[in-house]
């Protein structure tokens, strides 16, 4: 990787982004002129394929046209650029990230995006690549993962629970490769974006994968090796969340997303949809 904070603003540049409106794939003007001529509001989310732009389309879609609000979606393939288009304004807010990553982001960025809402969780995994057998791990395997920092830290934390590597403090979820104490493989750890670390399982022997990069890749939380433990921590820290900028925090419009976004019935739609993949975490 470049470095472990220049990724914020130089990645990604060129990551392709994908308009789809709540009604399937129709342009941005078309989509306001329709809403304005039926007389409701538009809210506009930038999000990830997968899971969240299919949530959105999918759930929160139909219940939001319901109270004359018309959610127009826009996917992007990386983790910077749907901040960036919130803090612009072009976007009204996200759904892609954990507050871990919004905090870092802000921290790196001097900016001040802020998260609404806790809405869903998706288990962090370490895939088998070139190897399969995690127990029987060879001296100086290459395992991927994530180069962003919370990510990478999260992936750290994951393969100390494996029992593969101890850190300097077994609770820091800001760690890097430095804070390692204790590597008796010798494994060499390669840092890529995240949203490349699936393709990288062919010339890895294993991968920490991001849910919803793993799920785009068709893989699921029941192929890991290994899952980060659903515990208070993980919901707590890698929780996804709505995100928007400070002035938008109490909009309406965002606020009516939430709400179908945090209900029995929502939940009921993840178990259905995405089974261990995605839990509430509401």
């Amino acid at each position: 990787m470049i470095s472990r904070r220049t990724f914020v603003s130089a990645a990604f540049g060129t990551a392709a982004a994908t308009l789809l409106a709540a009604c399937g794939g129709s342009k941005d003007n078309a989509a306001s002129s329709d809403a304005a001529a039926s007389g409701s509001t538009v809210l506009s989310v930038a999000a990830t394929p997968e899971p969240h732009a299919k949530i959105l389309t999918e759930y929160a879609a139909p219940k939001l046209a319901e109270q004359q609000i018309t959610l127009e979606v826009k996917e992007f393939t990386d983790y910077v650029q749907p901040n960036e288009v919130v803090y612009n304004g072009e976007i009204d807010c996200n759904y892609f990230q954990h507050i871990n990553y919004l905090n870092d982001y802000n921290e790196q960025n001097g900016e001040d995006l802020v998260s609404v809402a806790k809405i869903h969780y998706e288990p962090f995994g370490i895939y088998a690549g070139k190897s399969s057998d995690l127990a029987a791990i060879a001296d100086g395997a290459v395992i991927a993962v994530p180069n962003d920092p919370t990510n990478e830290a999260r992936a750290l934390l994951l393969l100390q629970q494996a029992g593969l590597i101890k850190l300097k403090d077994p609770d820091n979820i800001a760690a890097t490769p430095n804070d390692i104490t204790d590597n008796p493989h010798n494994i060499t750890f390669r840092e890529i974006e995240a949203a490349a670390t699936p393709r990288a399982l062919e010339d890895v022997d294993f991968a920490a994968i991001n849910g919803n990069y793993a799920q785009e890749a068709g893989l699921h939380a029941a192929d890991a090796l290994v899952l980060e433990e659903a515990s208070g921590v993980a919901f707590e820290q890698y929780a996804n969340i709505i995100c928007t900028s400070s002035d938008k925090a109490n909009d309406e419009r965002i606020a009516a997303l939430v709400a179908v976004l945090t209900t029995d019935d929502f939940k009921a739609y993840l178990n259905e949809n995405f089974g261990e993949d995605v839990l509430p975490a509401f």
